[in-house]
């Protein structure tokens, strides 16, 4: 597959499915593994990295699930390229970022992957739409099942999945939601919710995950602890979580509307005249009116509007996908204008139909 083909291509954590409410944009089960006959990331030569996606890719083949996965060798794609796996969350930053053998496997509508050589030998990941947190973990362990049938895991009695960074010994998993919190944020409980999670050892990250910022609203949820607590209650625990979060979000969501329904009415209104018809669109100015947008359908204000549409048009206006559609490098001012452009069609055709 050709990477630029990515920008068409239905990933199915894109398709709103299992998101009534407009709020969970996809969830994320993710599992780190190493091998047991190669040194981990930190000490690994070019040669140890080379052999560990060869080991991989045997495995792949054999697998039922990851039979006719796409493959890349990620240190040898482009910038763009590799940003636009990024946007696509199907590698990390680090990895888009990092030197030596780096490798990508994932299955035709991006629900599962695994980064090869990035902290850990594997990442295997699957990310699903909605909350479908036990789902997506039951999916990424089915492939670990199938992987760890043929490949060889540093495993220890004592302390579970050897991991190179001691967090993630254990279990080796994470799970995560991405979610919008528009109200909470605009009521200024978000950070006493971020708090609260903290001490329940649960993290808040950004849209990208680990080392990135909040944009458009949107924040990612993650389990901390991956030791001595079994998988299962892992996921239920951010499930349950999540679900008490989305509660705060809609009370305030209802508190908002109730105080002030003629402004928030104008908020959303506003922001949809200016993404169906701006000549310029900045990112971060995009999301934000995204997010109000977003705001709107959750409080029916806004009809037509599916949430597979919205997460899809979040992602095709990302830099790289801009570049990806245009075919050539763009400029910062460029990409403005084409985003705009890209956002006019689609809220064109939309009202076409």
């Amino acid at each position: 597959m050709d990477l630029r083909d990515l920008v068409n291509n239905a990933a199915r954590w894109l398709s709103g499915e299992d998101d009534a409410d407009a709020m969970i944009v996809s969830c994320r089960a993710r599992l780190a593994r190493n091998l047991s006959t190669s040194p981990f990331a930190p000490k690994a030569t070019l040669d140890h990295q080379e052999h560990i996606i060869n080991q991989v890719l045997g495995a792949a083949q054999q697998s039922e699930q990851m039979g006719n996965a796409a493959f890349y060798k990620v240190n040898t794609l482009q910038g763009n390229e590799r940003r636009l796996l990024v946007e696509r969350h199907l590698i990390s930053p680090a990895l888009a970022e990092s030197k030596g053998q780096r490798g990508l496997l994932f299955n035709p509508d991006e629900s599962l992957s695994v980064m090869i050589n990035e902290e850990d030998h594997l990442r295997l990941q699957a990310i699903l739409p909605g909350l479908q947190t036990m789902q997506a973990w039951q999916d990424v362990n089915a492939l670990d099942d199938e992987l760890g049938g043929v490949l060889k895991y540093a495993h220890s009695e004592q302390w579970g999945f050897l991991t190179a960074c001691p967090t993630n010994t254990g279990t080796g998993l994470r799970v995560s939601v991405l979610i919008h919190l528009p109200a909470l944020v605009v009521t200024e409980d978000m950070e006493r919710v971020m708090r609260g999670l903290t001490q329940m050892t649960f993290t808040v990250r950004g849209f990208y995950g680990e080392g990135s910022n909040a944009v458009g609203n949107l924040f990612q949820i993650s389990n901390q602890s991956t030791m001595g607590v079994p998988e299962a209650e892992i996921v239920e625990k951010l499930s349950e979580v999540t679900r008490q979060i989305m509660a705060h979000e809609k009370e305030a969501q209802a508190a908002l509307l109730k105080e002030a329904p003629s402004q928030v009415e104008d908020k959303v209104w506003r922001a949809y005249g200016l993404l169906a018809h701006a000549r310029v669109l900045s990112s971060q100015e995009f999301m934000n009116l995204l997010s109000a947008v977003r705001l709107g359908r959750s409080l029916g204000i806004v009809d037509g509007l599916s949430s597979g549409f919205i997460n899809k048009l979040m992602i095709i206006t990302q830099p790289s996908h801009l570049q990806a559609e245009a075919g050539a490098d763009l400029s910062p001012e460029e990409r403005d204008v084409r985003r705009a452009e890209v956002v006019r069609r689609h809220l064109a055709g939309l009202s076409a139909e």
